[in-house]
């Protein structure tokens, strides 16, 4: 596995990381913890040292998770998780005073297993709590050397500024993809001006761009994806025209519809890390492969001629959650 510096603070990670939130939280019920150890140390195994959680996950258990997993190999990973909301819990909304990123900071340190968050990032912005404040509070946490570098998470330009003229700002999480694109017009052009990285997720459109969910494909009634526009049977059916562009694709290549999405976000810059989220071991594998898939200027130009016929139909996130993001 190839590595990449993350921003222009020196952070090491592995070119794919591991998403873990999908092991707790958000895609129906938790993995079976012998499982989802074994999945977690695989990943190292396979030369990801980049694994990505959060209070909220759970709350809290994916935390505990990773504690557990990671704790014979600390060193030799990279570990991020988020503070941001009330309680650990997104339905309560956001808290981002500098009282509660402390706590969180101390509690999620417990849970790790760790003396240091290589990685803290702001969940989502907080219109209540300036963001100096914010990034201010996190640069003590790194001064104390409990907390490596600072990031946000699903921000908008202007915060990503204020954030980082106080403490520089290592990555940006946001969702990027084939068919979230969005990012391109303002976000990294600014990450690229500030020498930010940029994380990913749902780099495989929360399992879309695989090829394995159709317009009849039903979901464990906790999955997010029930309430996501995105996936109802209508819009998987349209957006059915870019899974088929990927799958031809990848057939030509002899890969996978995954590795060509994930090699194509690879291929976006060299300072753009992904970190797609699974359960299950040969879908890892078949991941973190795409980082040896190479895609030459011709395959390029081929997916971005086919993105430019497709409308992609349907919001990323259901209406009461749509002003979390961007602010």
């Amino acid at each position: 596995m190839q590595t990449r510096q993350l921003g222009s603070q020196g952070l090491q990670v592995s070119a794919i990381g591991l998403g873990c939130m999908g092991l707790s939280y958000g895609y129906g019920p938790a993995t079976e913890k012998t499982q989802a150890i074994e999945l977690i140390r695989a990943a190292f195994d396979q030369g990801v040292t980049f694994f990505d959680t959060a209070e909220a996950y759970g709350p809290f258990t994916n935390e505990e998770l990773l504690g557990e997993a990671l704790a014979p190999m600390r060193d030799q990973v990279v570990i991020a998780t988020k503070f941001g909301f009330k309680n650990g819990l997104p339905a309560d909304g956001q808290d981002s005073r500098p009282e509660r990123i402390r706590a969180v900071c101390d509690a999620a340190l417990k849970r790790l297993r760790t003396d240091h968050i290589d990685l803290f990032y702001q969940h989502r912005v907080d219109t209540d709590v300036p963001m100096e404040d914010v990034a201010g509070t996190v640069k003590e946490l790194i001064a104390e050397g409990k907390v490596k570098h600072f990031g946000l998470s699903e921000a908008g330009a202007a915060s990503i500024r204020r954030a980082h003229a106080v403490q520089p700002v290592a990555a940006l999480q946001s969702e990027y993809s084939l068919w979230w694109r969005e990012p391109e017009k303002d976000i990294i052009p600014t990450l690229q001006e500030l020498g930010i990285g940029l994380v990913p997720f749902s780099p495989l459109g929360k399992g879309f761009l695989t090829g394995q969910i159709d317009a009849s494909t039903t979901f464990d009634k906790t999955d997010f994806r029930n309430i996501v526009p995105r996936f109802s049977p209508e819009a998987r059916q349209t957006n059915q025209k870019l899974v088929d562009i990927i799958k031809a694709l990848a057939a030509a290549q002899g890969v996978t519809p995954a590795q060509i999405a994930l090699a194509w976000l690879l291929a976006q810059q060299p300072w753009i890390v992904p970190i797609p989220g699974t359960t299950k071991l040969h879908r890892l594998q078949e991941n973190t492969g795409a980082a040896q898939v190479t895609l030459t200027t011709d395959d390029l130009q081929q997916i971005t001629q086919a993105l430019a016929a497709i409308d992609v139909e349907g919001e990323r996130y259901p209406a009461h959650m749509a002003d979390r993001v961007g602010r």
